[in-house]
């Protein structure tokens, strides 16, 4: 039988909130992005560990308010610097995975400086999840050659 690997960034998603939170189990989680990349498999592997998850994106009305409800955000829209503690609930778990290139430095959606007294937890844009999906990657790729699904 062959293995199906989901994709590395929304694994890479689901592995951080594991780390930062010991149960998904009930918690409110909210995405911003709806790609099939990040956004659908993310929240998809969130609705599998039991969280009660919406997906947001760039037409969804009062996502401030929305995005202050969630135990969980996501933010995945490519808006450099978007999100600020505006957005974050007070003790929530922020994944960023955002990337955009900001007078040659690469920024994430999350204005991490503004949010980090805010979150619990909250992933630095370059080196959270970007690093973490290469990672994945390679283990992925060593899985499948070890168990001849290549």
């Amino acid at each position: 039988m062959k293995r199906v690997f989901p994709p590395c960034t929304a694994e890479s998603v689901l592995t951080l909130v594991k780390t930062a939170e010991s149960s998904i189990q009930g918690k409110r989680a909210v995405v911003i992005g709806r790609s099939t990349i990040v956004g659908k498999p993310a929240a998809h592997l969130l609705l599998r560990e039991n969280a009660t998850v919406t997906i947001c994106h760039s037409k969804t009305q009062n996502l401030k308010e929305i995005c202050k409800e969630a135990d969980i955000l996501v933010s995945a829209i490519g808006r450099p610097k978007f999100i600020n503690k505006d957005f974050v609930k007070e003790g929530a778990i922020v994944i960023d995975v955002g990337t955009s290139s900001v007078d040659g430095k690469i920024t994430g959606d999350v204005d991490y400086e503004d949010v980090i007294d805010t979150a619990s937890y909250v992933t630095p844009v370059p080196g959270g999840v970007g690093a973490l999906t290469t990672t994945l990657l390679l283990l992925h790729v060593c899985e499948a050659y070890k168990s001849n699904v290549y």
